[in-house]
């Protein structure tokens, strides 16, 4: 039997009292013969309260935003790595994508380095090839971020074909000379601000090992 949800029963809680001391009231009214000065001011005083207490938990009602509505990835689960990877870049690569798979939302990611994908792991796409589009062509030119809120609005969505086909939001991150990683999020609008400057740093941790373990001579996106 699933739980009732406790921020909910909290949000109705003042409606609830609201409406069980109004009633209380009222009875207690009906049911005296004489009613005095001082008791009227007391009824006065506790139907205002019992109304303040519904209003507030009407308004409660209304301005708690509805979380976002979380989907099941399409697509098997595995972990690849690009081949002929140095050790460090590996060992790099399989312990920054641990973090974003179980601390955020994430639920696939894929590190595309120098005009090779070298790493998918989670969630994995249809397609495992990444060509550039518009997006990811502007984040390796400018070296910026782009955050995909809820990717379905986005006309540009079908670069992204090498992630699972109902992603809700992306994140391109800069990673190194001529790389990205790219997040593929459950649902739509649920990345944090803090989660956006964290996945820069692990970012650009990963770059800085990429530039330095992998030769300058290989090859770079046009």
């Amino acid at each position: 039997m699933a739980k009732p949800d406790q921020t909910l029963v909290l949000r109705r809680l003042p409606i609830v009292v609201g409406a069980i001391a109004g009633t209380l009231l009222m009875v207690n009214r009906l049911a005296t013969p004489v009613l005095t000065d001082s008791q009227a001011r007391s009824d006065a005083l506790g139907v205002i309260i019992s109304a303040v207490l519904i209003l507030t938990g009407l308004l409660w009602q209304q301005i708690q935003p509805k979380p976002p509505e979380a989907v099941e990835l399409v697509g098997e689960s595995g972990f690849e790595l690009g081949k002929d990877l140095p050790e460090v870049v590996q060992t790099e690569l399989a312990w920054a994508s641990h973090l974003l798979l179980t601390n955020t939302v994430t639920r696939s990611v894929v590190a595309y380095y120098q005009g090779q994908v070298i790493m998918r792991r989670g969630t994995l796409g249809p397609v495992a090839e990444v060509k550039p589009g518009a997006i990811l062509q502007r984040v390796l030119a400018k070296q910026a971020p782009v955050y995909l809120v809820s990717l379905k609005i986005y006309p540009g969505r079908v670069e992204f074909d090498y992630l699972p086909e109902n992603t809700q939001g992306v994140i391109c991150q800069p990673m190194g000379n001529g790389g990205a990683l790219i997040l593929a999020a459950n649902a739509p609008r649920s990345y944090t601000q803090q989660d956006e400057t964290w996945i820069a740093g692990i970012a650009d941790k990963l770059g800085n090992t990429l530039d330095q373990a992998i030769a300058p001579s290989a090859s770079t996106p046009s």
